[in-house]
C-alpha cells in the first residue's frame, strides 16, 4: 500500500432538485441537502486514494464529523477538498473542505479503513 499523507482530490458538481433536503427527505427546503453534501464529500476522499490503493483493497468509512455551515441554492456549482491528513496502519484519516460559489458551506473529518473486500464481505 503506497498511501501517504498529503495525497489530496478536488471534484466539483451542480446542485440539482435529486441534491436537495427535500428529495433526501431531510427537510423541506429546495436546498443542498446535507445528506447529499455529506456523500459528496465521502466520494471525494474515496476518489483522493483511487489512484494510490492496490486494486485488490479496498476502503470503508468508519467516521465521519461533518458542519454544514451554510445553505446552498439549486443550480450553484460546489466544490469539494478531500486531503488525506493521516495514514495510522489501515486508517487513514481526511480533512475536507466543501465551497459553493460565494465561499465555504461545509467541513468534515472523515476516517476510512483500509479492507480486503472479499474477507470483508464473508463477515458481513
Amino acid at each position: 500500500m503506497a498511501l501517504e499523507k498529503g495525497l489530496s482530490f478536488t471534484q466539483e458538481i451542480t446542485v440539482t432538485e435529486n441534491d436537495t433536503a427535500i428529495a433526501h427527505g431531510s427537510g423541506s427546503l429546495p436546498v443542498f441537502a446535507t445528506p447529499a453534501m455529506v456523500a459528496f464529500m465521502e466520494n471525494t476522499a474515496v476518489k483522493c486514494i483511487a489512484n494510490d490503493l492496490d486494486k485488490k483493497l479496498d476502503t470503508v468509512g468508519i467516521q465521519i464529523n461533518t458542519k454544514h455551515l451554510k445553505a446552498t441554492k439549486v443550480g450553484k456549482k460546489v466544490a469539494c477538498t478531500a486531503k488525506l491528513t493521516e495514514v495510522d496502519g489501515k486508517k487513514l484519516t481526511f480533512e475536507i473542505e466543501a465551497a459553493d460559489e460565494d465561499g465555504p458551506i461545509g467541513s468534515s473529518l472523515h476516517k476510512r479503513y483500509v479492507i480486503d473486500p472479499i474477507k470483508f464481505m464473508e463477515r458481513a
